[in-house]
């Protein structure tokens, strides 16, 4: 039997290990056509049953709206930094945006050449270590839109409720796409690279609503325009098959098991595992996360010392439980526990770090 370790990567993520296999069976030959899927036509029978069907377990699970489109995009998320003001932005329009760690000062960043940019809130006074009440946005008159990045996967910090503002919201769900619902009366678009938690990298799964593609600025390159990949239903260029391919397969398996309704109560179940193995240390296991903010897919935390960090990680790799190691700004350890990541796996973690407490006194 092949092995298979815990993966707590943050990207590109932990994908159903039964997806996996139906992927590797059907890939040199698919449906007994004697070719691998991604070497036919994206335009032919068997793709286009694939792309549509993607699009509609999309608009099913995420309980989508009909006034939305539902875009595949190469580029991941970070592209969409510079797309989304380029096409909802113009002269004399302005947007706010949410500076919440590394990913939102990113799209603060790539947003600036096209359009009057402002800080609707700022988290550097806190250490980034909590996102935003309502009541704490400023938003000027005339914005356009707020964007938001819905979970740092660096910092570890989520909102757990959406704004609630006078404008619409647009926002980057990279990290938590697909792991809760979503009230889409609040939202203009949302996007986020489908390789945290849908997919394998080289994606972005774009939702726009109408009314805004209609608004949309149309003196920009063609692959950048928002109503032309719409209008050609993401078939503009060669999209990026293999993605969506697999993405169709993992929003299967989510179905199976249950809907968004049971993914989200156990991504709830899931990080309450490992937060209270964090909160029943004594100290010994700290996360700096204001407790309201905390992220359900991406825990993060501190050890005593570094060198006690870089024990554990060794001690947990050991242990197969692999990728603990925090991003290389802020150090320290983090654990992404993505829709995929079995409930065996974060229980391991959660006996590990006990066993290693026990062993490791600080």
């Amino acid at each position: 039997m092949t092995k298979r370790v815990h993966n707590f990567s943050a990207g590109p993520c932990t994908l159903p290990l039964a997806v996996l296999a139906e992927a590797q069976a059907e890939f040199v030959d698919y449906q007994g056509s004697g070719m691998s899927l991604i070497e036919m036509s994206h335009r032919g029978k068997y793709f286009d049953a694939v792309h549509r069907q993607t699009v509609e377990l999309v608009r099913r699970i995420f309980q989508l709206p009909d006034d939305f489109h539902v875009l595949f995009l190469q580029g991941g998320a970070t592209l969409q930094f510079s797309m989304v003001p380029m096409n909802l932005l113009g002269a004399g329009r302005k947007a706010g945006y949410i500076n919440s760690g590394s990913w939102g000062k990113g799209a603060i960043t790539d947003a600036r050449p096209y359009g009057d940019i402002y800080t609707a809130w700022d988290g550097v006074d806190c250490g980034y270590t909590r996102m935003p009440d309502t009541s704490e946005l400023v938003i000027q008159r005339g914005t356009r839109y707020l964007h938001i990045t819905s979970n740092e996967t660096i910092g570890g910090i989520r909102f757990a409720d959406w704004p609630q503002v006078d404008v619409p919201l647009v926002a980057d769900m990279s990290s938590d796409y697909m792991s809760r619902s979503v009230p889409w009366e609040r939202f203009d678009l949302v996007y986020g690279g489908v390789q945290k938690n849908l997919g394998p990298a080289g994606m972005a799964l774009v939702i726009i609503r109408k009314s805004a593609i209609e608004s949309c600025n149309t003196d920009i390159g063609r692959y950048l325009r928002y109503d032309i990949h719409a209008d050609k239903d993401s078939m503009f260029n060669t999209p990026p098959v293999f993605p969506i391919y697999l993405m169709g397969k993992v929003l299967k398996w989510m179905e199976s098991s249950g809907g968004m309704g049971a993914i989200e109560k156990v991504a709830e179940e899931k990080a309450a595992i490992i937060y209270d193995a964090i909160d029943s240390s004594g100290g010994y296991y700290d996360c700096p996360v204001e407790w309201g903010s905390r992220s359900l897919m991406n825990v993060v935390f501190r050890l005593p010392s570094e060198d006690l960090e870089q024990a554990f990680l060794t001690a947990a790799a050991k242990m197969d439980l692999l990728n603990l190691k925090g991003h290389r700004s802020v150090g320290g350890c983090r654990a992404s526990i993505y829709n995929a990541m079995p409930r065996e796996g974060v229980q391991a973690l959660a006996d590990f770090m006990a066993t290693f407490q026990a062993s490791h006194p600080g």
